[in-house]
Protein backbone atom coordinates (compact mmCIF):
# COMPACT_ATOMS: atom_id res chain seq x y z
CA UNK A 1 0.00 0.00 0.00
CA UNK A 2 1.30 3.32 -0.85
CA UNK A 3 2.17 6.15 1.78
CA UNK A 4 -0.60 8.49 2.60
CA UNK A 5 -0.72 11.82 1.06
CA UNK A 6 -3.95 14.11 1.02
CA UNK A 7 -5.44 17.34 1.51
CA UNK A 8 -7.98 18.57 4.09
CA UNK A 9 -9.67 21.63 2.55
CA UNK A 10 -10.40 24.27 5.54
CA UNK A 11 -11.27 27.31 3.87
CA UNK A 12 -13.03 27.86 0.57
CA UNK A 13 -13.89 31.62 0.43
CA UNK A 14 -12.53 34.57 -0.64
CA UNK A 15 -11.83 37.39 0.40
CA UNK A 16 -14.33 37.26 3.54
CA UNK A 17 -15.80 34.65 5.45
CA UNK A 18 -19.57 34.01 5.02
CA UNK A 19 -22.11 32.03 6.99
CA UNK A 20 -20.96 28.70 5.59
CA UNK A 21 -17.38 29.13 4.47
CA UNK A 22 -13.78 30.29 5.84
CA UNK A 23 -10.88 32.01 4.44
CA UNK A 24 -8.17 29.75 2.04
CA UNK A 25 -6.66 27.20 4.06
CA UNK A 26 -5.64 23.95 2.94
CA UNK A 27 -3.47 21.07 5.45
CA UNK A 28 -1.44 18.39 3.65
CA UNK A 29 -0.37 15.21 5.35
CA UNK A 30 2.51 13.13 3.42
CA UNK A 31 3.09 10.26 5.71
CA UNK A 32 4.61 12.10 8.83
CA UNK A 33 4.91 15.61 7.20
CA UNK A 34 2.25 18.04 7.71
CA UNK A 35 2.34 21.29 5.72
CA UNK A 36 -0.41 24.48 6.28
CA UNK A 37 -0.86 26.21 2.77
CA UNK A 38 -2.65 29.77 3.55
CA UNK A 39 -3.84 30.23 6.88
CA UNK A 40 -6.83 32.66 6.49
CA UNK A 41 -9.02 33.97 9.22
CA UNK A 42 -10.28 30.60 11.52
CA UNK A 43 -7.58 28.70 10.16
CA UNK A 44 -6.77 27.08 13.90
CA UNK A 45 -10.63 26.95 14.74
CA UNK A 46 -11.30 24.44 11.37
CA UNK A 47 -7.81 22.67 12.31
CA UNK A 48 -9.36 21.63 15.96
CA UNK A 49 -12.67 20.98 14.09
CA UNK A 50 -11.34 18.28 11.88
CA UNK A 51 -9.45 16.87 14.62
CA UNK A 52 -5.94 17.71 12.78
CA UNK A 53 -2.40 17.31 13.96
CA UNK A 54 -1.65 21.41 14.26
CA UNK A 55 1.26 20.98 16.52
CA UNK A 56 3.17 18.36 14.09
CA UNK A 57 2.68 21.07 11.38
CA UNK A 58 6.32 21.87 10.08
CA UNK A 59 6.14 24.83 8.03
CA UNK A 60 3.62 27.25 6.38
CA UNK A 61 3.63 28.20 3.13
CA UNK A 62 1.36 31.51 2.45
CA UNK A 63 0.62 32.84 -1.26
CA UNK A 64 0.05 36.68 -0.72
CA UNK A 65 -0.57 39.16 1.82
CA UNK A 66 -4.06 39.84 1.13
CA UNK A 67 -6.06 39.41 4.54
CA UNK A 68 -7.92 36.45 3.91
CA UNK A 69 -4.85 34.33 3.67
CA UNK A 70 -2.86 35.17 6.85
CA UNK A 71 -4.94 36.68 8.82
CA UNK A 72 -5.39 33.34 10.61
CA UNK A 73 -1.38 32.91 10.99
CA UNK A 74 -0.87 35.18 14.24
CA UNK A 75 -3.54 33.10 16.15
CA UNK A 76 -2.14 29.88 15.19
CA UNK A 77 1.51 31.09 15.85
CA UNK A 78 0.58 32.18 19.79
CA UNK A 79 -1.59 29.09 20.07
CA UNK A 80 1.23 26.91 19.11
CA UNK A 81 2.99 28.59 22.26
CA UNK A 82 0.62 28.14 24.10
CA UNK A 83 0.10 24.01 23.83
CA UNK A 84 3.98 23.66 24.67
CA UNK A 85 5.39 23.80 20.98
CA UNK A 86 9.15 23.42 20.75
CA UNK A 87 10.16 22.84 17.72
CA UNK A 88 10.59 25.16 14.65
CA UNK A 89 7.89 26.60 12.58
CA UNK A 90 9.46 26.97 8.84
CA UNK A 91 7.39 29.98 7.24
CA UNK A 92 7.39 30.61 3.67
CA UNK A 93 6.05 33.59 2.30
CA UNK A 94 6.43 37.27 1.11
CA UNK A 95 9.21 39.04 2.96
CA UNK A 96 7.51 41.39 4.23
CA UNK A 97 5.54 38.53 6.49
CA UNK A 98 8.64 38.84 8.84
CA UNK A 99 7.96 42.22 9.90
CA UNK A 100 4.44 42.21 10.05
CA UNK A 101 4.64 38.79 12.65
CA UNK A 102 7.42 39.98 14.27
CA UNK A 103 5.33 43.70 15.56
CA UNK A 104 2.48 41.79 16.40
CA UNK A 105 4.37 39.69 18.52
CA UNK A 106 6.11 42.42 19.98
CA UNK A 107 3.32 44.59 20.37
CA UNK A 108 1.42 42.10 21.94
CA UNK A 109 4.19 40.54 24.72
CA UNK A 110 3.79 37.29 23.25
CA UNK A 111 7.54 35.14 23.72
CA UNK A 112 6.88 32.16 21.57
CA UNK A 113 8.90 28.87 22.99
CA UNK A 114 9.97 27.69 19.74
CA UNK A 115 11.63 29.27 16.62
CA UNK A 116 10.02 31.11 13.72
CA UNK A 117 12.24 30.73 10.70
CA UNK A 118 10.74 32.47 7.57
CA UNK A 119 11.77 31.67 3.96
CA UNK A 120 10.87 34.61 1.73
CA UNK A 121 9.33 34.06 -1.43
CA UNK A 122 10.86 35.50 -5.24
CA UNK A 123 7.90 36.71 -7.85
CA UNK A 124 10.14 36.98 -10.85
CA UNK A 125 11.36 32.79 -11.01
CA UNK A 126 10.21 29.51 -9.56
CA UNK A 127 12.41 27.89 -6.88
CA UNK A 128 12.48 25.15 -4.23
CA UNK A 129 11.18 26.76 -1.06
CA UNK A 130 11.20 24.03 1.09
CA UNK A 131 12.41 20.10 1.36
CA UNK A 132 12.10 17.78 3.52
CA UNK A 133 12.67 14.07 3.81
CA UNK A 134 9.61 12.97 1.67
CA UNK A 135 9.19 16.07 -0.47
CA UNK A 136 9.75 19.25 -1.81
CA UNK A 137 8.29 22.71 -2.32
CA UNK A 138 8.53 24.77 -5.42
CA UNK A 139 6.92 28.65 -5.50
CA UNK A 140 5.01 29.50 -8.82
CA UNK A 141 4.52 33.66 -9.16
CA UNK A 142 1.14 33.84 -9.98
CA UNK A 143 -0.76 37.09 -11.87
CA UNK A 144 -2.41 38.78 -8.86
CA UNK A 145 -3.27 42.27 -7.99
CA UNK A 146 -0.03 42.05 -5.42
CA UNK A 147 2.93 39.76 -4.99
CA UNK A 148 1.49 36.52 -5.55
CA UNK A 149 3.06 32.71 -5.32
CA UNK A 150 1.02 29.16 -6.04
CA UNK A 151 2.66 26.12 -4.93
CA UNK A 152 3.52 22.56 -5.82
CA UNK A 153 4.23 20.51 -3.20
CA UNK A 154 6.18 17.33 -5.01
CA UNK A 155 6.64 13.61 -3.10
CA UNK A 156 10.33 12.58 -2.91
CA UNK A 157 11.67 9.57 -3.44
CA UNK A 158 12.77 6.68 -5.75
CA UNK A 159 10.13 5.77 -8.58
CA UNK A 160 12.35 2.28 -9.45
CA UNK A 161 12.49 -0.93 -7.85
CA UNK A 162 15.58 -2.47 -7.26
CA UNK A 163 16.13 -5.80 -8.97
CA UNK A 164 18.44 -7.60 -6.61
CA UNK A 165 18.85 -10.44 -8.76
CA UNK A 166 20.65 -8.19 -11.45
CA UNK A 167 22.16 -6.26 -8.62
CA UNK A 168 23.96 -9.46 -8.10
CA UNK A 169 24.38 -10.79 -11.43
CA UNK A 170 26.51 -7.52 -11.78
CA UNK A 171 28.33 -7.67 -8.60
CA UNK A 172 26.83 -4.22 -7.28
CA UNK A 173 27.86 -3.39 -3.88
CA UNK A 174 25.07 -2.88 -1.80
CA UNK A 175 26.31 0.53 -0.31
CA UNK A 176 25.08 1.56 -4.01
CA UNK A 177 21.59 0.04 -3.60
CA UNK A 178 20.12 3.62 -2.64
CA UNK A 179 21.49 5.45 -5.38
CA UNK A 180 20.13 3.00 -7.84
CA UNK A 181 16.80 2.96 -6.74
CA UNK A 182 16.91 7.09 -6.91
CA UNK A 183 17.83 6.42 -10.81
CA UNK A 184 21.73 5.94 -11.06
CA UNK A 185 23.70 3.94 -13.48
CA UNK A 186 26.37 1.63 -12.19
CA UNK A 187 30.10 2.37 -12.80
CA UNK A 188 31.95 -0.80 -12.59
CA UNK A 189 35.70 -1.41 -12.72
CA UNK A 190 35.88 -4.10 -14.56
CA UNK A 191 31.87 -3.99 -16.74
CA UNK A 192 32.08 -0.62 -17.33
CA UNK A 193 29.09 1.44 -17.27
CA UNK A 194 25.72 -0.53 -16.39
CA UNK A 195 22.40 0.95 -16.95
CA UNK A 196 20.22 1.92 -14.91
CA UNK A 197 17.42 -0.03 -16.47
CA UNK A 198 19.23 -3.56 -16.02
CA UNK A 199 19.40 -3.40 -12.55
CA UNK A 200 16.07 -2.06 -11.50
CA UNK A 201 12.03 -2.35 -12.68
CA UNK A 202 9.43 -0.10 -13.24
CA UNK A 203 7.87 1.78 -9.80
CA UNK A 204 5.66 4.16 -9.06
CA UNK A 205 5.24 7.68 -10.03
CA UNK A 206 6.21 10.36 -7.33
CA UNK A 207 3.06 12.62 -6.85
CA UNK A 208 2.55 16.42 -6.71
CA UNK A 209 -0.53 18.32 -5.60
CA UNK A 210 -0.87 22.50 -7.36
CA UNK A 211 -2.06 25.31 -5.12
CA UNK A 212 -2.94 27.53 -7.50
CA UNK A 213 -5.18 30.47 -5.82
CA UNK A 214 -5.90 33.95 -6.77
CA UNK A 215 -4.43 34.17 -10.12
CA UNK A 216 -6.12 35.46 -13.62
CA UNK A 217 -6.57 33.04 -16.40
CA UNK A 218 -3.12 32.14 -17.15
CA UNK A 219 -2.67 29.66 -19.58
CA UNK A 220 0.33 30.21 -21.64
CA UNK A 221 2.51 30.55 -18.39
CA UNK A 222 0.62 27.80 -16.07
CA UNK A 223 -0.20 24.86 -18.68
CA UNK A 224 3.42 24.18 -18.89
CA UNK A 225 4.39 24.13 -15.20
CA UNK A 226 1.13 22.02 -14.34
CA UNK A 227 1.83 19.65 -17.10
CA UNK A 228 0.51 15.83 -14.90
CA UNK A 229 -0.09 17.29 -11.80
CA UNK A 230 -2.12 14.61 -9.96
CA UNK A 231 -4.10 16.76 -7.75
CA UNK A 232 -4.41 20.56 -8.69
CA UNK A 233 -6.59 23.28 -6.52
CA UNK A 234 -7.11 26.08 -8.75
CA UNK A 235 -9.18 29.03 -7.63
CA UNK A 236 -12.71 29.62 -9.15
CA UNK A 237 -14.20 32.63 -7.97
CA UNK A 238 -16.57 33.41 -10.34
CA UNK A 239 -19.00 31.87 -12.95
CA UNK A 240 -18.07 32.97 -16.34
CA UNK A 241 -21.20 35.58 -16.27
CA UNK A 242 -19.02 37.52 -14.44
CA UNK A 243 -15.79 37.13 -17.14
CA UNK A 244 -15.06 41.12 -16.54
CA UNK A 245 -15.54 41.36 -12.97
CA UNK A 246 -12.38 38.61 -12.65
CA UNK A 247 -10.57 40.61 -15.37
CA UNK A 248 -11.04 43.47 -13.12
CA UNK A 249 -9.96 41.48 -9.81
CA UNK A 250 -7.25 39.42 -11.36
CA UNK A 251 -9.06 36.02 -10.62
CA UNK A 252 -10.40 33.32 -12.40
CA UNK A 253 -13.68 31.54 -13.15
CA UNK A 254 -14.69 27.86 -13.15
CA UNK A 255 -14.32 27.73 -16.36
CA UNK A 256 -11.00 28.50 -16.85
CA UNK A 257 -9.81 26.57 -13.95
CA UNK A 258 -11.41 23.69 -15.93
CA UNK A 259 -9.51 24.72 -19.16
CA UNK A 260 -5.93 25.01 -17.12
CA UNK A 261 -6.64 21.21 -15.65
CA UNK A 262 -7.72 19.93 -19.56
CA UNK A 263 -4.86 21.74 -21.10
CA UNK A 264 -2.22 20.71 -18.41
CA UNK A 265 -3.28 16.91 -18.71
CA UNK A 266 -3.88 16.96 -14.44
CA UNK A 267 -5.15 13.88 -12.87
CA UNK A 268 -8.32 15.95 -11.46
CA UNK A 269 -9.21 19.23 -10.41
CA UNK A 270 -10.70 20.84 -7.29
CA UNK A 271 -11.99 24.12 -7.53
CA UNK A 272 -12.30 26.35 -4.33
CA UNK A 273 -11.49 30.14 -3.45
CA UNK A 274 -15.54 31.16 -4.74
CA UNK A 275 -16.62 34.88 -4.14
CA UNK A 276 -19.06 35.48 -1.42
CA UNK A 277 -21.93 35.93 -3.78
CA UNK A 278 -22.63 32.04 -4.42
CA UNK A 279 -24.32 30.69 -1.48
CA UNK A 280 -24.29 27.39 -3.42
CA UNK A 281 -21.34 26.72 -5.45
CA UNK A 282 -23.00 23.71 -7.30
CA UNK A 283 -22.98 25.83 -10.28
CA UNK A 284 -19.32 26.74 -10.60
CA UNK A 285 -18.67 22.83 -9.96
CA UNK A 286 -21.22 22.33 -13.16
CA UNK A 287 -19.85 24.64 -15.33
CA UNK A 288 -16.21 22.90 -14.67
CA UNK A 289 -17.31 19.35 -14.89
CA UNK A 290 -18.61 20.74 -18.39
CA UNK A 291 -14.97 21.10 -19.28
CA UNK A 292 -13.38 19.17 -17.15
CA UNK A 293 -15.50 15.80 -15.96
CA UNK A 294 -12.62 15.16 -12.88
CA UNK A 295 -13.20 18.35 -11.21
CA UNK A 296 -14.37 18.04 -7.78
CA UNK A 297 -15.67 21.16 -5.28
CA UNK A 298 -13.36 22.11 -2.95
CA UNK A 299 -15.86 21.03 0.12
CA UNK A 300 -14.67 22.51 4.18
CA UNK A 301 -13.60 19.39 6.10
CA UNK A 302 -13.49 17.01 3.12
CA UNK A 303 -9.54 15.02 2.70
CA UNK A 304 -8.76 14.63 -0.90
CA UNK A 305 -6.10 11.79 -1.43
CA UNK A 306 -2.95 12.96 -3.98
CA UNK A 307 -2.87 10.37 -6.90
CA UNK A 308 -6.32 8.54 -6.30
CA UNK A 309 -4.65 6.29 -3.80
Amino acid sequence: MRKAFEVTVLGTSSATPTKYRHPSSHYVRLEGSYLLLDCGEGAQRQLARYGLRTQRISHVFITHLHGDHYFGLPGLITSMALFGRTEPLVIVGPAALQSIMQVLLLESDSILPYPLKFVSTQFDHMETVAIGDNFEVISVPLKHRVPCTGFIIKEKGPERRLDVDACVKYKVPIEQYDAIKLGADYISSSQGEIKNELLTTDGVKNRSYAYITDTIYDPEYLTPILQHVDLLYHEATFLTDRLSRAIETYHSTALQAAQIAKNSNVGQLLIGHFSARYNDAQPLLLEARDEFASTFEAVEGQTFSVGGQ
